[in-house]
């Protein structure tokens, strides 16, 4: 009879199932539809994880979760054959959505479940969840069988867009055309003219190279020689004086005050008008939407009479006091046809004046379509980058049939390039809609919140960071991400994207359900949750969360509305926080100084896998083990403490991939791990990054290291006492890449110290180490080694002579606060067929203000671009002999800039 019961309840479930599939009711998940399959890996990884874990075999013995991933595993693979084709047929596009939608109603089955919550019920259950999947399954293999899907996808596959396997190096190709006369007109005008502190200001409509223009304008040779300080100012829309300062003030001081983060307003405006006083200053204030934002710090920018300037680069005529202004606003023109082809023939094939047949035939097209707004050339230059030739034609006829304005005809090309985009990559860049306008983005820490956020498909072959690292230099790539720091090689330190996509971000991502933005205040105070929220972004002033318990309020919010508002605590399910101040968005509440507390929610977030607090210096507490799928662990510092005590519990975070500690007040930070029971402690086997990390000689650092067996970037500080003699082989880290080592002394400043690095490592950086020059024998032949940096006394000694060290593969040379006088070479050591340097690119010598010698033979590099000098005022002519080395070997590009 029970038998009997059993088989009716399943058939009546299926009947259900089946007519819900048939007549189906408004959905309750407003789930997002951005990288649909991409979720379904991402789930499934998680499912795999749940499920084979030795606790996990057991729960989930015999439990239906298993036949959902046995389904869905079957289910994605028939999604693989059939999601290209999606937008050629609405029957293909509602399969796939029925399938993201099952998909995240598991997971909503899932979390509820791990968190003690019994949801499963006639309405939505596993049980029925399963039988929807068998009902998708079997529509889509009728798809996958009729002979109409292999004619579809032989007529798209030409037109499908892969990522291509081999991006080591960004393409960072800043062509600028049309803007030679300009840059020399803004230039004279900085140069000559009044002694009294003017203003230049330049003006045009988005997209047409304003803030192209100030950037080459500012990193001219000699603009960086007629002026002592330069500082550039982002100010965009939304803006907090008190930001703007500290990003001037951050680049007219190396070194900023200990308490920076703590000092008011009006202090700071007074520091950063100390330090311009009685020096010839230029000031960059790009994106300025109106004239408040100059007069807010007006008063820091001082008079003295020396022909100081300030840049204004602005959409509008009226931002800047007339009487300030040397003559009228530059007013930036557009682009002349013949400059429109020249800027798309060099975007698309670089050094070469002749472009193919297939270019030279949509030439009319391009240049009237784009109508001279240099961005719409660049964006279309990074569609037809990705594209056969063949489908050009067809594309950018179907876009100029289009009758628009200019700005409107760069949304369409926008929609375009986002419409070829590879569903992963199309949710990376929608999620610079989650930032502030003209925000600058650390490459590493965007990489990092894309991994968590589950936007980066794994491989066997390369770590989620470096897939992740591949997604953003095809961004690059295609024109819709802008390289604002590119590292000392091979990389891009930074990044951003234009106004025109930032608000194409902002409002696709909300209608594609993939975050919610709000703004402003009105926005916030009015705002209401829609169902099903995943991510919710703040980008509002500090001063619209009037206490703690507001701000509280706003996450609890935004955790509650996570599951479609249901009230219960044990809910709470976030994959992602952005961090506890942030969470909401890079709104800077640094201001806020939330006092370290790890909110008891926090603990029962089981799926969080990057978490970034504010702390105070106080150790981190031993729940954190709670959050055993963690990845990403940033503790930002804002207190004097120097160090920040890590519990025990540490090594249960088995998926720790990133430790981090943040703290710009103090060089000294670190974290201190616990080292009581290193014999019974796990290993973190999966951490990539770790910065910065405490090592104290006189207990067992290979015991430590040992414990980041994989470990591949390193910030560490070595704490030695006076008079000791110690040793530290750093080697035993066989992955190690990336090394930066700093020294703390007690006692004195002398000691005895041998350093073997991994012979793997490829950048080091050393600071405060007071190192004899004959120990750089240690570094200077390490077979991989391509960027040294050397800075704040790490050698000490008035002659470095190279000897036996060749420094094989040294591309970048950073010397920076040393005393030394002479920088020789021996030329007992200099063989014909092996120079010292033979691969540097780049040499940065800053604050040396001793240095009187560098050695000649730095110049028989073929491969040298640029030496940046700064501070250094006695080397002029050991500048000029090197000069003079390259010219006479037959090289003359390069370039010698000294500030």
């Amino acid at each position: 009879m029970e038998l009997l019961s059993s088989d009716l309840l399943k058939k009546i479930q299926l009947i259900e199932t089946t007519v819900a599939q048939r007549c189906p009711e408004p959905s309750l998940f407003d789930y997002p539809k951005t990288n649909g399959l991409g979720f379904i890996d991402f789930l499934l990884e998680n499912l795999m994880e749940l499920t084979s874990t030795e606790a996990g075999s057991i729960t989930f013995m015999n439990h239906p979760i298993q036949a959902v991933q046995e389904e869905l595993v079957c289910l994605r693979s028939l999604l693989g054959r059939i999601v290209e084709l999606r937008s050629e047929d609405e029957e293909l596009q509602a399969i796939r959505d029925c399938a993201i939608e099952v998909a995240y109603k598991i997971e909503f089955l899932v979390d509820s479940l791990m968190v003690g919550d019994d949801l499963d019920s006639s309405s939505m259950s596993f049980h029925s969840i399963v039988e929807e999947i068998k009902i998708i399954k079997a529509k889509a293999l009728q798809i996958c069988d009729n002979d109409r899907l292999h004619g579809k996808v032989k007529k798209v596959s030409k037109r499908l867009f892969q990522m291509p396997t081999q991006l080591n190096k960004p393409i960072i190709n800043d062509v600028v055309v049309g803007l030679e006369y300009e840059a020399a007109s803004i230039i004279n005008r900085l140069t000559r003219g009044s002694l009294q502190l003017q203003i230049v200001s330049i003006v045009g409509m988005p997209g047409l190279g304003k803030t192209t223009l100030a950037r080459k304008v500012y990193n001219s040779s000699s603009v960086m020689s007629y002026f002592y300080k330069r500082a550039w100012c982002t100010v965009s829309q939304v803006y907090h004086k008190r930001n703007l300062l500290l990003e001037i003030l951050s680049c007219i001081e190396s070194k900023l005050p200990g308490n920076v983060f703590e000092i008011s307003e009006e202090v700071l405006a007074h520091e950063v008008k100390r330090r311009l006083l009685r020096n010839k200053y230029l000031i960059v204030l790009d994106d300025v939407w109106d004239i408040e934002a100059f007069n807010g710090l007006e008063a820091s920018f001082p008079d003295n009479g020396n022909g100081s300037r300030v840049i204004l680069t602005s959409r509008r005529q009226d931002v800047a006091p007339q009487d300030k202004l040397d003559q009228e606003p530059h007013s930036l023109r557009q682009l002349t046809p013949d400059e429109s082809w020249d800027l798309l023939k060099a975007k698309l094939y670089p050094g070469q004046d002749l472009a193919p047949p297939e270019l030279c035939e949509i030439r009319q097209k391009v240049v009237e379509m784009c109508q001279g707004l240099p961005l719409t050339v660049v964006i279309l230059a990074g569609i037809l980058s990705s594209m056969d030739r063949h489908d050009w034609k067809e594309v950018v006829e179907g876009l100029s049939s289009r009758n628009v304005s200019s700005t409107e005809q760069c949304t369409a090309t926008l929609e375009l390039s986002y419409k070829h985009l590879p569903d992963n990559l199309k949710a990376c860049f929608l999620y610079f809609g989650a930032f502030p306008e003209d925000y600058e983005h650390n490459t590493k820490r965007l990489i990092s919140l894309w991994v968590a956020e589950g936007f980066v498909q794994k491989t066997q072959l390369k770590r989620s960071e470096d897939v992740a690292n591949d997604y953003l230099m095809e961004l690059i790539s295609r024109s819709l991400v802008i390289v604002s720091k590119p590292r000392s090689i091979d990389g891009v330190k930074a990044c951003r994207i234009h106004d025109l996509l930032y608000e194409f971000c902002v409002t696709k991502a909300k209608g594609e359900k993939l975050l919610q933005l709000v703004r402003r205040y009105d926005e916030l105070s009015a705002f209401t949750m829609p169902c099903y929220l995943r991510r919710l972004c703040i980008d509002s002033k500090p001063e619209h969360f009037d206490n703690l318990r507001l701000f509280s309020s706003a996450i609890r919010c935004l955790l509650l509305f996570h599951h479609g508002g249901v009230d219960r605590e044990r809910s709470f399910d976030l994959r992602f926080i952005f961090s506890i101040i942030k969470l909401v968005k890079v709104l800077d509440l640094s201001q806020i100084q939330l006092r370290p507390t790890f909110p008891r929610e926090l603990e029962l977030l089981v799926h969080l896998r990057y978490l970034a607090i504010l702390g105070n210096g106080s150790p981190i507490p031993a729940s954190i083990c709670n959050l055993s799928n963690l990845e990403t662990l940033i503790w930002e510092n804002f207190s004097f403490h120097s160090s920040v005590s890590l519990p025990d519990t540490i090594w249960n975070l088995k998926k720790l991939r990133h430790l981090q500690l943040k703290d710009k007040m103090s060089k000294n930070y670190h974290f201190r791990f616990p080292d009581d029971n290193l014999d019974n402690s796990s290993e973190l086997c999966d951490l990539d990054i770790l910065s910065c990390l405490s090592l104290n000689p006189r207990k067992n650092i290979n015991k430590l290291l040992r414990k980041f067996p994989n470990i591949r970037k390193l910030r560490s500080s070595l704490y030695l006492n006076h008079g000791y003699e110690y040793h530290v082989a750093i080697e035993c880290l066989s992955q190690l890449e990336s090394l930066d080592l700093s020294c703390v002394v007690y006692g004195g400043d002398r000691y005895q110290l041998d350093i073997q690095f991994p012979l793997i490592i490829k950048k080091l950086t050393l600071s405060y180490f007071r190192l004899p020059w004959s120990k750089m024998s240690a570094i200077g032949n390490l077979p991989n080694l391509e960027v040294l940096k050397l800075l704040d006394r790490s050698f000490e000694g008035e002659i470095w002579e190279m000897e036996v060290e060749k420094f094989p593969k040294v591309k970048f040379l950073k010397l920076d606060s040393l005393d030394i006088v002479k920088w020789t070479a021996s030329s007992e050591y200099e063989y014909e067929d092996q120079y010292y340097f033979p691969r540097l690119q780049k040499l940065v010598l800053e604050s040396c203000d001793a240095l009187q010698e560098i050695p000649s033979c730095v110049g028989n590099s073929s491969t040298l671009e640029i030496i940046e000098v700064s501070k250094c005022p006695n080397c002029t002519s050991s500048l000029e002999e090197i000069q003079e080395e390259q010219r006479s070997n037959g090289y003359t590009d390069l370039m010698i800039l000294i500030s």
